[in-house]
């Protein structure tokens, strides 16, 4: 059971923070990823983590928690989810990378075009950004235009130069670079017409999210779809988080969505590094051999299609075909969205702390007594939850969060929005136990 621990400052033991100040100096920000670093966390969080079970994670002191955020969303079955652990056992001792294709490649494209109608057909790699760059790539090459449109209020594409180059923290990228990637703003096809028309036969591709904290208002995608094929524009949906999330066809299920190009990946594996770029075969098949035109260097990594990732996909989406997950998703995060909100109208700052997006995805914000977005106050709030044995940098579920699971979770959020609320009549620092949090795209550290 998850410890609760009033005096946090003396949580962390001499080998915790020994192997924290040691992981900074061997790996830049002391993490692999930048949303794990110690930037993004209150002091007293875990410094890391060494194993998980379901919905529950336990760092290097043996203190427990529930666990929201779920590998940066990627882990939609929970934990060493039993059945995955299995599927991929089996595989293991048989190898994992061959000289030639192995039978689970075509495997998993069976299994994943099932669930996506409207691609034809698909090519797996190991992560999202490989993945949104080769569409990119894509595009470029089917269109003969260079320009790249990305939705401006989304928060994150790829890693490489085309989307960080838009971003605060484009050191090392090139002016030439930058330039030829422009933003437009979501649920507005105004902003979208008037790059259309400002860079006329420019643009390859616009890329986005079908939703990330607000949803497509009515016809905001049916005019999209008309604008991108008036324009000659393919049009890319991002469906990293969505995919395996909103349904078992991703957001585009949902919303009758009609992409050129497609990307998934995170709850694809449960964990395991598997992404797959989908879409229509006119332009998918300019990345193959069974065509005249010009080659494009597609998607061909070492690891790309190991077996183990492949069979772990294979089996997470049989999974989903036979079980309610996504049902589940939505109904266990609809509980937390409904319950905290009610919480914070009750103490009279709804105005202040809000859950918000689709409730098999859930988000958080936080602001000062201005209303402004606030690092300090999110600080506080994650700080408070730590205590109470929940590390929860969003509130995103997974299969593994039962009912008990969020009974507790929907407490320890109480007693911490009291402090969040004593702390909007005085301030934040107050109540902080070291430095606050802070954006990842910052320029300066």
């Amino acid at each position: 059971m998850a410890r609760n621990i009033d005096e946090m400052t003396d949580r962390k033991s001499a080998e915790a923070r020994r192997l924290q100040s040691r992981a900074h100096e061997l790996i830049p920000g002391g993490a692999h990823t930048y949303a794990k670093g110690d930037d993004q966390f209150p002091e007293i969080a875990p410094s890391h983590i060494v194993r998980g079970s379901g919905c529950h994670a336990w760092d290097v002191d043996g203190h427990e928690y529930i666990e929201y955020g779920m590998g940066l969303r990627s882990v939609t079955l929970g934990h060493g989810y039993q059945r995955v652990v299995d599927a991929v056992g089996r595989c293991l001792p048989n190898g994992t990378n061959f000289t030639r294709p192995s039978v689970l490649e075509v495997e998993c494209a069976e299994a994943f075009l099932e669930n996506m109608p409207g691609s034809q057909m698909v090519k797996f790699s190991k992560d999202g950004s490989d993945t949104t760059t080769a569409a990119v790539r894509l595009a470029r090459a089917h269109t003969g235009r260079d320009l790249v449109a990305r939705c401006s209020d989304q928060p994150f594409f790829s890693v490489d130069d085309w989307f960080i180059g838009s971003t605060a923290m484009n050191a090392g990228i090139p002016k030439a670079t930058r330039d030829l990637t422009l933003g437009f703003r979501y649920n507005d096809l105004s902003s979208l017409q008037t790059l259309f028309a400002n860079y006329p036969a420019q643009i390859a591709c616009i890329i986005l999210e079908a939703e990330t904290t607000i949803p497509p208002a009515p016809g905001y995608f049916a005019g999209l779809e008309r604008l991108c094929r008036e324009n000659g524009v393919v049009f890319i949906l991002d469906e990293m988080i969505t995919g395996f999330r909103w349904h078992n066809g991703g957001a585009q299920a949902v919303y009758g969505i009609d992409p050129d190009l497609s990307t998934f990946g995170k709850g694809l594996g449960n964990g395991f590094s598997v992404s797959a770029l989908a879409g229509k075969r006119e332009i998918m098949e300019r990345g193959g051999i069974s065509h005249s035109g010009e080659r494009v260097f597609l998607l061909s990594t070492t690891h790309g299609a190991e077996t183990h990732s492949l069979a772990a996909a294979i089996e997470v989406m049989h999974i989903y075909r036979t079980e309610p997950v996504v049902e589940h998703l939505h109904r266990v995060g609809s509980t937390l969205k409904t319950e905290i909100n009610a919480i914070a109208n009750t103490l009279g700052i709804a105005a202040f702390f809000e859950v918000l997006g689709r409730p098999c995805n859930l988000v958080y914000a936080t602001r000062d007594p201005q209303g402004q977005p606030a690092q300090a106050f999110r600080t506080l709030f994650l700080q408070e939850l730590v205590k109470q044995g929940i590390l929860a940098p969003s509130l995103v579920v997974s299969y593994s969060h039962g009912d008990s699971e969020i009974s507790r979770t929907i407490a320890a959020v109480e007693n911490a929005l009291k402090i969040y609320s004593q702390a909007l009549e005085t301030s934040p620092e107050r109540y902080l136990i070291g430095p606050s949090v802070q954006p990842v795209f910052r320029r300066y550290s």
